[in-house]
């Protein structure tokens, strides 16, 4: 499967779906590392990070893949990997978790932690 926009999402978009269902397709199996944002449509915090992982999305393009996670549609993601706040952005890297940021935080902060996985990589 590439790591594209899904074909609900707006054309525009580098963010793909992420659901129970293609989980480990899209994500466990990626070449490249996948940030993953768990989210909820009633939830403003995550409303206020989504412009960010769409710039990040665009700005890393190819380099890492961008997965939304909606919670509430899929149970099964949200309790294997325990997240219990929104939003939840897990970043995986060969099928596991090599960071995790909770909470709606400043940009830079979501670039570091991705910039920091790209790097462990380079020096593999």
């Amino acid at each position: 499967m590439s790591l594209t926009a899904s074909a609900t999402a707006p054309s525009s978009s580098r963010v793909f779906e992420v659901n129970d269902h293609n989980f480990a397709e899209t994500t466990l199996q990626s070449p490249i590392p996948v940030l993953v944002d768990f989210t909820a449509v009633w939830c403003p915090p995550c409303r206020a990070i989504a412009p960010h992982i769409e710039a990040l999305a665009a700005a890393y393009a190819g380099r890492v893949g961008f997965g939304k996670c909606d919670v509430e549609e899929n149970p099964d993601v949200v309790v294997r990997y325990d997240v219990r706040n929104m939003p939840t952005l897990l970043l995986f890297k060969d099928g596991v978790v090599v960071g995790q940021i909770v909470g709606a935080v400043p940009r830079s902060r979501i670039e570091a932690l991705i910039d920091k996985a790209l790097a462990s990589g380079a020096q593999s």
